[in-house]
């Protein structure tokens, strides 16, 4: 009897176990069948960290919106060659003519310089004015010449790896002019040594973009432009040895554009000057030969070599073989780094100036004159 009972209670518990199995699948069923979307968006999470966008149709769209605003520029003196490059016409004066930027080094010592346009038109310009330290220059041509207009960006949104490319004329050619050359924006706020002169000794320092886009003998003066057609700097120089490749430089358009406006008014760039000639502590030779005394400490800074009677130096107390070190609060290392900074000032500012004197450390305030 008991046996009977146990194989009746069995056999309920399993066909109660059959319901519940089959009512719960009827129910699951209903669900996914009922609200697909959330039950699926449970079980499907997708977690976004950034969206990249790589496109690799190429940029010819942008480089027709800056093509016909590209001339080379041809630079004489007395009717000979001297010189040539790229520039772009960047605005349009409004009373006939338009403006035409390039680099200084490109028509300096000229006294024709000549463009010419993508539709073959050559026309003379006027110098309006150029500032060999920013290496800027500004031309103007009759507006009637001008097929196009470059829109004008900002270095300053342009991000390290934004692609960018560069137009002109490379070699010096006419063969290959308008060449485009492609790449990246390989760095920011470079600080490159130059000489704006004939010289290799470097008197002058320039902040700049660098780009791996192929620049040569010839671009320089020309744009350097974003993806977007918009011109972010001007190109200028590249590092030229062995072992270097693929770095080039440009002047951020903006600074380009704050000596350009100076310059279309007619104003004349005035920067403050010290009134000394000076060399490098780190010219041993010259050190050695004059005898100065340099701190076991100091292994950087300018020597005085000479100072302009009445000039701001000598009024504030500075002399011949003192070395300065610091100005304001930034650190003095040569002679082209004292002269980025003391341009950094306005004529009639008062900056204070740290030196050494037989190996004794001092400060002087300096009245800026030009």
């Amino acid at each position: 009897m008991e046996t009977n009972e146990r194989k009746t209670k069995w056999g309920v518990t399993i066909v109660l176990c059959i319901i519940c199995i089959c009512v719960g699948a009827i129910v699951m069923y209903g669900l996914f069948y009922f609200f697909p979307t959330k039950l699926s968006s449970v079980t499907n999470i997708n977690k976004l960290e950034k969206e990249v966008t790589v496109n690799e149709n190429g940029i010819s769209d942008a480089v027709e919106k800056i093509y016909d605003a590209v001339v080379v520029v041809e630079t004489y003196n007395n009717g000979r060659g001297i010189a040539s490059g790229t520039g772009f016409v960047y605005k349009l004066t409004g009373n006939g003519y338009a403006y035409i930027l390039t680099n200084n080094h490109v028509i300096e010592d000229g006294n024709e310089i000549y463009v010419t346009f993508t539709d073959g038109k050559r026309v003379r310009t006027n110098i309006i004015g150029s500032d060999s330290y920013a290496d800027i220059a500004v031309l103007s041509v009759s507006e009637d010449a001008i097929i196009s207009v470059a829109e004008l960006g900002s270095s300053v949104d342009a991000k390290v790896g934004d692609t960018v490319f560069a137009t002109g004329a490379p070699l010096d050619s006419a063969t290959y002019s308008w060449t485009v050359t492609r790449g990246i924006v390989s760095g920011k706020d470079r600080m490159v040594e130059v000489s704006t002169d004939s010289s290799n000794s470097a008197d002058w320092i320039m902040k700049v973009l660098q780009t791996d886009a192929a620049i040569n003998s010839g671009n320089s003066g020309g744009p350097l432009a974003n993806s977007n057609g918009q011109v972010i700097g001007i190109n200028s120089l590249k590092l030229a040895s062995t072992g270097v490749e693929g770095m080039g430089f440009a002047i951020p358009i903006e600074d380009a554009l704050a000596i350009a406006e100076k310059l279309e008014k007619g104003e004349k760039i005035v920067r403050p000057v010290l009134g000394i000639s000076m060399y490098d502590v780190r010219n041993t030779a010259y050190v050695t030969h004059y005898g100065i005394v340099v701190p076991d400490d100091v292994n950087a800074g300018v020597v005085i070599a000479s100072i302009e009677r009445g000039s701001s130096a000598e009024k504030a107390g500075l002399k011949v073989d003192d070395i300065i070190v610091k100005m304001g609060d930034a650190d003095i290392t040569s002679v082209a780094m004292l002269r980025y900074q003391l341009y950094k000032y306005e004529v009639g500012d008062k900056v204070e100036v740290t030196y050494y004197r037989d190996g004794s450390k001092r400060t002087a305030t300096v009245t800026l004159t030009n």
